[in-house]
Order: C-alpha cells, then sequence, then structure tokens
C-alpha cells in the first residue's frame, strides 16, 4: 500500500478514535496485555530471529542489549500498560470556562493531536509504549522501528493493533513503517500526519527537523549539566554526578559538562575524580581543574558535545551566575542539576535556567517518564510549544474552544445593544 492511502486510512480512523471512551480504551489496553501474555513464545522466538541476526551483522553490544525483548522485558510492558489503564485519560478536561454573556458559554477542552508519527531506536518495548500512550490519548500512529528489530516489530504491531481492534478501536488506528522510503514519504504527509516525534541520533533527527514541514516534536541534542555549588553536601554531590554520568551513558539525560564553585573545587574535584576513575570514566577540563586534578585539557567543542559515553567535561566557575550563563549559552535545554544547600540559590537556578527540566539535589538521570508517573513516554521534548520535558498522556493531547449560545449573533455586541461579561464559570464542559 502506498503511504499516501495508509496515512489517510489511519487519518480517518484517527477521528473516530478521538471520540473513544475511556471504557473503551481501557478495555482495548487491557485485550493488548492479555495478548501480549497470550503470544510471548512467538515474539521471543521473533526477536531471537532479530538477535541472531544482528549478532552476524556485528550490531554493537549496547544495542544488542536494548534489542533483547525476552519474557522479563513483555511483563515489564505488560505491567506498564496495566499502569497506564489506571491513569486519568487526559481528553475532554476542561482547561477553562468562561460565561461571554447571558447564555452564551465558552470552554476549552483537552482532545488528541489527531495521528503521530513515531521513529524510534531499535528497543521493541518503545514500540508497545509508543503504540498504547497513542491509543490512550486518542491518537492515530504511524510506527517506525529499527531494521534491526523488524521481527520483533512486525509481531508486537501486529498484535496490539489486532487486539485493539477486536476490543472496538476503530480499524486502521495505527500502522507499522518499515524501510527508510517510507519515513522519506512519511515526511510530506503534512495533509494527514499532525506531528512526528524522532527518536534516534542527533543528525537523524536535525535530518527530520530540516525536511518536513509537520511540526517535529523531540530534541537533537541532550547536553545536560550538573552544577556543584559552594554550599553542596561534599558527599551527595559526588554520589549525583556519578549517578548522572554513569547510570547508564548512552542516553540523553545522562550529565555531559560538570560545573563545580572554584570554593568547594580543590576538596570535591579529587573525590570526584577518585569515584570516576573507579567508573573508567575519562576527564577532560579547563585551566582550573587541570590545577587541581591531572585530566586532559577541554576544548571549546567540549561544552556543545553530547558524549553518549564515559566521558565528562569538567569547569571551574565563579558561582552561580557563571554556571547558569554557561548552561544558557551551551546547553541544549534538555536536563540540568544543582547540587546545593542554599534553597534561594536552588531558586534562581530553576529560574534561570533556560531548560525543559530543572533539578535540585538529584540525578540528571530522574528525567523520564516512567519516572514522573506518566506510564511511559514518546520522547523528551526541548521544544517549548506545546509540550516540553517527557512527553506522556498530557503532551499527546492539545485542546478546541467549544462555545454554546442560544441565537447570539456579533452583531448585537458590535451595535453595543450586548456587552460581553467574561465571568469565569468554573464549570466542567457538558452539553
Amino acid at each position: 500500500m502506498i503511504m499516501d492511502e495508509l496515512a489517510r486510512q489511519v487519518k480517518e480512523s484517527s477521528i473516530k478514535l478521538a471520540a473513544a471512551g475511556t471504557e473503551l480504551k481501557n478495555k482495548a489496553l487491557a485485550h493488548i496485555a492479555e495478548s501480549l501474555n497470550d503470544k510471548k513464545e512467538e515474539i521471543i522466538r521473533a526477536n531471537r530471529e532479530d538477535l541472531e541476526r544482528s549478532e552476524k551483522e556485528n550490531l554493537p553490544a549496547p544495542l544488542l542489549k536494548r534489542l533483547k525483548f525476552d519474557e522479563a522485558k513483555i511483563a515489564d510492558v505488560v505491567d506498564g500498560i496495566y499502569s497506564l489503564i489506571n491513569l486519568e485519560d487526559p481528553v475532554g478536561k476542561t482547561l477553562l470556562s468562561t460565561e461571554l454573556d447571558d447564555g452564551l458559554e465558552l470552554y476549552r477542552v483537552t482532545c488528541p493531536i489527531g495521528v503521530i508519527g513515531v521513529i524510534f531506536e531499535s528497543r521493541p518495548d518503545a514500540l508497545v509504549q509508543i503504540s498504547t500512550l497513542c491509543l490512550k490519548s486518542g491518537n492515530g500512529v504511524l510506527l517506525k522501528g529499527g531494521s534491526e528489530a523488524r521481527e520483533t516489530n512486525r509481531i508486537l504491531a501486529g498484535v496490539i493493533i489486532g487486539a485493539a481492534e477486536e476490543a472496538g478501536i476503530p480499524s486502521k488506528w495505527a500502522a507499522l513503517l518499515e524501510t527508510r522510503d517510507d519515513v522519506n514519504d512519511m515526511l510530506k504527509m503534512d495533509r494527514y500526519i499532525d506531528l512526528v516525534i524522532p527518536r534516534g541520533s542527533n543528525d537523524f533527527v536535525r535530518y527530520i527537523m530540516d525536511n518536513s514541514r509537520i511540526p517535529v516534536m523531540g530534541h537533537a541534542d541532550g547536553i545536560c549539566h550538573c552544577y556543584v555549588d559552594e554550599d553542596a553536601d561534599l558527599e551527595m554531590a559526588v554520589k549525583i554526578v556519578v549517578d548522572s554520568k554513569t547510570q547508564y551513558v548512552a542516553v540523553c539525560n545522562a550529565a555531559e559538562t560538570l560545573l563545580v564553585h572554584e570554593r568547594i573545587a580543590p576538596e570535591f574535584l579529587p573525590a570526584l575524580k577518585k569515584s570516576l576513575d573507579s567508573k573508567k570514566v575519562e576527564l577532560v577540563g579547563c585551566p582550573k581543574t587541570r590545577a587541581l586534578i591531572p585530566v586532559e585539557p577541554a576544548t571549546e567543542a567540549d561544552w556543545k558535545t553530547e558524549y553518549l559515553d564515559y566521558k565528562l567535561s569538567v569547569k571551574v566557575v565563579s558561582g552561580l551566575d557563571e554556571a547558569i550563563d554557561h548552561i544558557n549559552a551551551y546547553g541544549s535545554g534538555h536536563t540540568d542539576s544543582i547540587v546545593t544547600g542554599d534553597r534561594e540559590k536552588a531558586a534562581r537556578f530553576m529560574d534561570y535556567v533556560d531548560s525543559g527540566n530543572v533539578f535540585w539535589n538529584c540525578s540528571t538521570r530522574f528525567s523520564d517518564g516512567f519516572r514522573y508517573g506518566f506510564g511511559a513516554e514518546v520522547g523528551i521534548s526541548t521544544s517549548k510549544i506545546h509540550a516540553r520535558g517527557p512527553v506522556g498522556l498530557d503532551g499527546l493531547v492539545i485542546y478546541k474552544y467549544r462555545l454554546i449560545g442560544n441565537g447570539h449573533v456579533v452583531e448585537d455586541y458590535a451595535n453595543r445593544s450586548r456587552t460581553f461579561k467574561h465571568r469565569n464559570l468554573h464549570r466542567e464542559f457538558k452539553l
């Protein structure tokens, strides 16, 4: 089937899905969870085929680890679906209610975005999370996973789409894409697709942003910072920085640059280096850093680099204002954390750092939809329009205005025979 026809079908189904009630969507999610359990042997068999082929193709070990989809992973995604069922439906929430005049009532009510195209990495669990989040939020979805997971993605998509339709969800609400040509074609489908969410390398995300008229929600870089203030607890600071950098290095919310107040640096940096040495982390630093610990020099490019590896750039700063200026100059607007015992400094950091996620005394690795209690996420956005940070259910809805009148016409207000009252109703929308 050509992409234009496929996208059109998903668009038509998305309009019907948008009106689906919470009970129907939750019923479909429960049926998906049951079907995944029922088909787990077939799913594992398909995944084993992907793993064997990818090993022969010399896929790097970290990617092989992410590709593996065994019984434990299936149990995890099924648990995630049941958690999603228990979350409040994001569709149909009244955000504003105003009485414009007697008998003329305006409501702003949440609704699905429409059709979302999601391009994601090799993890098969991402397909389950993305498709079920879209279903719960009432959106149609076009799914494009990595070619290394093609057999796993095929069976997962078949199970999920089929189970949802058996439960009464409109047919063709979701579809799986498999080739690079499909992606290029999808980027031209602005008539049918309302939003693209890419998850992948920086170069790939930038390619998507540069080659489509469809709005793109995502992030091209994850240059995250930890700032250790002079009032930080040293032991706490070491623990937070080590976790931010090493808990999982190949992710967008891992710290890439460390900023340290000059007064605490002589005591803090040697203690940190000892801990990071045990984790095999390579450090590069500014001249002030190199005067305190033996590390290679950092270049201007290091402050702009997302390493996604066991490497950390370090800069000694004069204080909070210099740290904030550095983050706003070199950061990617993703996640930045301050470690300090001073509440006022923490508040200033959170107010002035221009990022989607700003933390006080905790690891940057908490920047995650599951950890935020969103059930899961379709990605993390550094955009300032519509959704920012981990994008869960609330990030997959927009809103529409609903106006209820009784023969009201604008001419009456233009000739001043009637006047607007604009009273807040504090009322849920209901016909």
